[in-house]
């Protein structure tokens, strides 16, 4: 090749991978999109086996309950020899990218506190109280497809309503205002954090994919006036909360500096064709499931 041949070659090639970055990005913006996988139906006993694990987990921590005009609740349970086990696993249901730094840097605190060396008390940080509610989901049989375990309660938030807006007839978990539907067994109630919480579920929707601070409770039981739900990290354990309800049985809101409750979401799973709804149990609280 003569040297304006070569000269000519270079400068094609560098012209070439000048332009590869724009010519990826149009072949990517011209290919068609891609199809998700619909949600696929689970058999009614997938409800109760939520209910079932999420109340054996709380009867395992001691059977706490939190709630207007209940005595304040001690922290510190998770820090226990006893727990490490159990919060290890809530967190092994979350997937390894999110869990792994979690896991690695409780293992070191647990090591330590075995070997006697002062520290930081283990599972204190960071919160658990997502990777319970995967576990409880993960554990009775419900597939990541249809609840994105996750670490954050934020993120398997923003799967649910993407579902939601995509497969209406099919999602598994479909969201409603508090004050718009009364909670059922299995429902997750879900609370904002922030400093500035959303007053809606659909204020997360422009922001989907963005951290926030969060905190669900899976529902376990209603009656006149309350509903019940178990969730991990209260007071440092997996704890019963009481939520008090108006005489339709809908969340009313909470007392002025608490978490804002803007969402409730319901759990389809075991009600979409082909499967009949049926009630799901709704445990007494206190006594072992039948």
């Amino acid at each position: 090749m003569t040297k304006p041949a070569r000269a000519v070659a270079r400068a094609w090639r560098a012209a070439l991978s000048a332009a590869l970055p724009m010519l990826l990005a149009v072949a990517g913006c011209a290919a068609p999109p891609v199809v998700r996988e619909a949600p696929v139906a689970y058999p009614p006993s997938v409800r109760d086996r939520i209910l079932r694990i999420a109340e054996a987990e709380w009867r395992e921590w001691g059977g706490l309950i939190a709630g207007p005009g209940l005595p304040r609740l001690p922290p510190g349970a998770e820090g226990s020899i006893e727990a490490f086990p159990r919060v290890l696993a809530y967190w092994r249901a979350v997937p390894d990218a999110e869990a792994e730094a979690a896991v690695a840097r409780n293992r070191a605190l647990w090591s330590a506190q075995l070997a006697g060396q002062p520290g930081r008390g283990v599972w204190s940080d960071p919160a658990w109280s997502a990777a319970f509610v995967s576990y409880v989901m993960r554990t009775a049989g419900v597939d990541q497809r249809e609840f994105h375990a996750s670490a954050a309660h934020a993120f398997y938030l923003d799967a649910i309503l993407r579902d939601a807006a995509e497969f209406p007839d099919r999602a598994p978990f479909i969201p409603h205002d508090p004050a718009a539907r009364a909670p059922a067994p299995g429902d997750l109630i879900c609370a904002d954090r922030s400093s500035r919480p959303l007053a809606s579920w659909r204020e997360r929707l422009p922001e989907a994919g963005e951290f926030r601070p969060m905190h669900c409770d899976i529902v376990v039981r209603v009656s006149p006036g309350m509903a019940e739900a178990v969730g991990g990290n209260v007071a440092d354990a997996v704890t019963v909360t009481r939520y008090a309800t108006d005489p339709a049985g809908r969340l009313l809101p909470r007392p002025p500096g608490g978490a804002v409750i803007f969402a409730l979401i319901e759990n389809r799973l075991g009600r979409l064709p082909p499967f009949q709804p049926e009630p799901a149990t709704a445990f007494r609280l206190g006594q072992r499931p039948g």
